[in-house]
């Protein structure tokens, strides 16, 4: 098979698949035994910029960083479009949670019914400030019934 074709195709199976990753590690591992970091994302310290939880960025990061590295090193197509298909969900999802929905960031300000329904399912998710009992654990594709409500 084409070199690209291989590449491009890792890159997309990667980055559409990220979406149930992140609302699996979100709903078991952020919620579950790592809520020790993601609990003041949802317990906020307005005198803090960094949060614990967004050490979470680091562990898709580092391994991104060597399937790009020795993908292109060993000339591995499927294992380089991966990375980088992980790399980009990672750049949609700090644009889409940080920028958009929680603004920690105001580089810019985007306003529609699809922004509209993930905010809307990121609050409620958010409306729960313990461990177990949250609901909406995927960031860039929010409920049907969210996008279905006026804005």
């Amino acid at each position: 098979m084409n070199f690209w074709v291989m590449w491009i195709t890792s890159f997309l199976v990667s980055f559409l698949a990220m979406e149930f990753v992140a609302w699996w590690l979100h709903k078991y591992v952020m919620h579950g035994f790592l809520w020790v970091l993601h609990e003041d994302h949802h317990i906020i310290r307005k005198d803090r910029k960094w949060q614990k939880n967004d050490f979470f960025a680091l562990m898709f990061a580092i391994p991104s960083f060597f399937a790009i590295l020795f993908g292109g090193i060993y000339n591995w197509p499927i294992i380089e479009g991966a990375g980088f298909g992980v790399t980009a969900y990672g750049l949609a999802y700090f644009l889409v949670h940080e920028i958009i929905i929680h603004r920690r960031w105001k580089w810019f300000n985007v306003n529609n019914k699809y922004v509209y329904a993930i905010r809307l399912a990121h609050a409620h998710h958010h409306q729960v400030k313990t461990k177990e009992g949250a609901k909406n654990f995927g960031m860039l594709v929010p409920p049907p019934n969210y996008l279905k409500t006026n804005n």
